[in-house]
C-alpha cells in the first residue's frame, strides 16, 4: 500500500470512528496526517540509500558481488540462509531414471549451472583482478557452502601466501563470494594479500570448447548427473575451463603449499610410480600449471565431455588425466611435464593419518624429524592431506603436519590440536 493510500485510510477511519469534534480537533489529525506522511518518506528514503552501495565503494575496496548492487546481495544473503540444503547431492539408494527425474526437478534451483546478474561479470572481475599486478593467476574451486570452508581450507590459503607473498589468488566459488566468504578471508586481506572471490559464469567458461554440449545436455535434463555430487564433477570441469582462457596455477584445497611455483610450465604430478620401472602408474590434478590455451586442456574437455560418468570418484578427474595421457601415447608434443609424487603428493594417503599423530615415544620423534628432514627437499612444492581421507582427524600437536604449519603459515590460526 502506497504512503497516500494508507495516510487516506487512517484519516478516513478516525472520521468515521470518532463523533463530530471542534475544529481545534480537526487541525491536530491534520497535523498529525502531516508527520506520519513525513516519517515515512524518510524511512523510504533511508531505504534507498541503504541498498545504494555502490556509490559508497571505494577503488580501494576489495571486489565482492555482493557490494555491486541490491538484487544480488539479496541473492547472496538467501544463499546463506539456504546454506543447509545442496541440490546438487542426489538422494541415495534410487534408480538412474529416478535420479535424472529427481535432477530435472532441482534444475530451477542450481544457479551454479546458468548465468547471472553476478556472474555474468566473471571475466571482467578476474581481469580487473590480473591488472593488480598478477602475472600469473593462481586459483582454487570451492563448491560447498561458506560455512563448510574451515581451518584446513585456510591452512591452503595461509601456507600459499607464506610461500608466495606477492601472487595473486582467485577462489572460484559462488558461496565465497559473500558477506561470509569475505569475514573467513579478511585475515589476508587485511595483510594486503591479494585474494579476491569471485563467482563463476559456467556458460561462459565452457562456450566455444568441447565441454560446450555437455552443458547443454545437463541443463536440458537429459544426462544422469550420477550419484556423485555434481559440485565434484563441476569443479573438475572448471579447473580445465579457466586453466584454458586464463592459464597459471589450479591447487586443490586440502594442501600445504611449501615453495612457489613460478618456475613450473605446463606441468602436472604423478601421484604414485611403477617401484621397478619407476614409471608413474597413478596422474592426479590435485596441482595443474598450465599456459593459456594450452592444447592438451581441449583434450581433457573433450574426454569429459564424451566420457562423463557420474557413478565412479575420481573417473572424470584424476583418472581422465591418466587416459587421456595414456591414449596419447605420452607427453610428446604436447609441452607438458609430469613430476615424480615427490613434487606434489610427498604422504602416500593410505598413511597420511602418521603424519598428523604426535609422536608417542623417542622412535617415533625420530621419525618425524627424519619426515621433516625429507620433505624439506627443493623438488618438494605441497603436501596433500587428502582430506577425504584425513579429515575428521585432528591435526596434533607435535606431529609432522604440525610442525609444517607452524613454518609454513602466515595468520596460523589455531588449527593445531594442543
Amino acid at each position: 500500500m502506497g504512503s497516500k493510500q494508507m495516510t487516506q485510510t487512517i484519516f478516513e477511519y478516525k472520521l468515521k470512528s470518532r463523533n463530530p469534534k471542534t475544529p481545534h480537533f480537526y487541525a491536530t489529525i491534520f497535523v498529525g496526517v502531516l508527520i506520519f506522511t513525513f516519517v515515512e518518506s524518510m524511512y523510504s528514503n533511508s531505504k534507498i540509500h541503504y541498498f545504494n552501495l555502490k556509490s559508497h565503494v571505494t577503488d580501494t575496496a576489495p571486489q565482492f558481488g555482493y557490494l555491486e548492487n541490491n538484487v544480488v546481495m539479496a541473492e547472496e544473503q538467501q544463499s546463506e540462509e539456504a546454506e543447509n540444503y545442496d541440490p546438487l547431492i542426489p538422494p541415495d539408494n534410487v534408480s538412474r531414471d529416478e535420479r535424472i527425474e529427481w535432477f530435472r526437478r532441482q534444475l530451477p534451483e542450481i544457479e551454479v549451472l546458468k548465468s547471472t546478474t553476478l556472474s555474468q561479470q566473471f571475466h571482467s572481475r578476474v581481469f580487473n583482478f590480473l591488472n593488480k599486478g598478477c602475472p600469473v593467476l593462481h586459483h582454487i574451486i570451492w563448491m560447498s557452502p561458506a560455512r563448510s570452508f574451515g581451518k584446513r581450507e585456510f591452512l591452503t590459503l595461509d601456507s600459499f601466501f607464506k610461500a608466495n607473498p606477492d601472487a595473486c589468488l582467485l577462489i572460484v566459488s559462488r558461496s565465497m563470494d559473500s558477506p561470509r566468504g569475505y569475514a573467513i578471508l579478511k585475515s589476508l586481506l587485511d595483510r594486503g594479500f591479494k585474494i579476491q572471490a569471485v563467482t563463476p559464469d559456467l556458460p561462459f567458461l565452457v562456450k566455444d570448447t568441447p565441454a560446450e554440449p555437455w552443458l547443454e545436455q545437463i541443463n536440458s535434463g537429459t544426462k544422469d548427473p550420477g550419484y556423485v555430487p555434481l559440485s565434484n564433477n563441476l569443479s573438475n570441469l572448471i579447473r580445465l575451463t579457466i586453466l584454458y582462457k586464463y592459464g597459471g596455477v589450479y591447487m586443490d584445497t586440502d594442501l600445504i603449499v611449501l615453495r612457489d611455483f613460478s618456475n613450473l610450465r605446463n606441468t602436472i604430478g604423478a601421484q604414485s610410480l611403477d617401484p621397478v620401472t619407476r614409471h608413474w602408474v597413478i596422474l592426479n590434478n590435485g596441482v595443474m600449471i598450465f599456459d593459456i590455451n594450452h592444447p592438451i586442456l581441449l583434450e581433457f574437455m573433450q574426454e569429459f565431455a564424451t566420457t562423463f560418468n557420474g557413478n565412479k570418484w575420481g573417473y572424470n578427474g584424476p583418472q581422465l588425466v591418466q587416459r587421456v595421457i595414456e591414449r596419447m601415447g605420452g607427453t610428446e608434443g604436447f609441452n607438458l611435464t609430469i613430476l615424480p609424487p615427490r613434487a606434489f603428493y610427498p604422504v602416500d594417503r593410505v598413511r597420511a593419518w602418521r603424519f598428523l599423530k604426535k609422536p608417542q615415544d623417542e622412535s617415533e620423534s625420530r621419525w618425524v624429524e627424519n619426515q621433516l628432514n625429507d620433505l624439506s627437499g627443493r623438488e618438494i612444492y605441497s603436501v596433500h592431506l587428502w582430506n577425504k581421507r584425513t579429515k575428521d582427524l585432528e591435526i596434533e600437536e607435535g606431529s609432522v603436519v604440525a610442525k609444517l604449519i607452524s613454518n609454513h603459515c602466515v595468520v596460523c590460526d589455531g588449527i593445531i590440536k594442543a
